[in-house]
């Protein structure tokens, strides 16, 4: 896992940003298109939001979600309405390319996560997943000592028993999340330094599930100070 380390909060996402930026060009040059998975949470919001300044061809991009809150389309809490505030209704994107995980209200948590399967299978190779990580070294809604960390075969699972609030969510499996080319873990803060320290000494994945992440071409963690403090 590749490591960099911003000065602070503000750097780490006006540089990630700018690295994203430049890997959805050269990903465009390359094959045509690129293909991302965003993460939630304040620095991916923040993130997206830094996104939005910067010059992509949107027209060429598709988009989806590592997990999603199984909540109503219209909630606050979920991620794509966040990102849609940050970053989607600000830029030229294409609405089919916009993927969005299954909102609550049409159907179940369980047909949920086939449909949200299929949409993934449907999008193909992802350039780079975003994740955030969590205290707790939890990474999309893969939360330690729950089984969806140790999921195998399924890309989208179902979760109903999150610690975090809504109960209910849909995320990416380890597999999902290391099918991608690239794994960009975007961390900040020093109540995610404990947890850092923990995954770069190759804690089990079952109690740190960020741990398990892996790109099939690059891995990495970027960093503010804070969050780098006990490495």
């Amino acid at each position: 896992m590749r490591r960099t380390v911003h000065a602070d909060r503000a750097a780490l996402v006006r540089e990630t940003a700018r690295e994203l930026a430049e890997l959805i060009e050269a990903s465009v040059a390359a094959r045509g298109r690129a293909a991302i998975a965003l993460t939630g949470g304040s620095v991916g919001t923040e993130l997206l939001a830094a996104l939005a300044e910067l010059p992509v061809d949107w027209s060429r991009v598709a988009l989806t979600w590592s997990d999603e809150r199984f909540v109503d389309a219209a909630s606050p809490d979920r991620n794509a309405r966040q990102a849609r505030e940050a970053l989607l209704d600000r830029v030229p994107i294409p609405a089919e390319h916009v993927l969005e995980l299954p909102a609550a209200g049409a159907t179940s948590l369980d047909e949920a996560a086939a449909r949200a399967s299929e949409l993934l299978e449907r999008l193909g190779a992802i350039d780079v997943t975003l994740l955030g990580m969590g205290p707790d070294a939890h990474v999309a809604s893969l939360f330690p000592g729950l089984p969806g960390v140790h999921e195998r075969g399924a890309r989208i699972i179902a979760v109903r028993d999150s610690p975090k609030p809504p109960p209910e969510r849909l995320s990416f499996t380890l597999d999902a999340i290391n099918a991608s080319d690239r794994v960009w873990l975007v961390v900040a803060g020093a109540d995610k330094a404990d947890a850092v320290a923990r995954v770069l000494d190759g804690a089990d994945v079952a109690e740190a599930p960020a741990s398990g992440v892996a790109g099939r071409l690059e891995t990495r963690i970027v960093l503010d100070a804070a969050a780098a403090s006990r490495l």
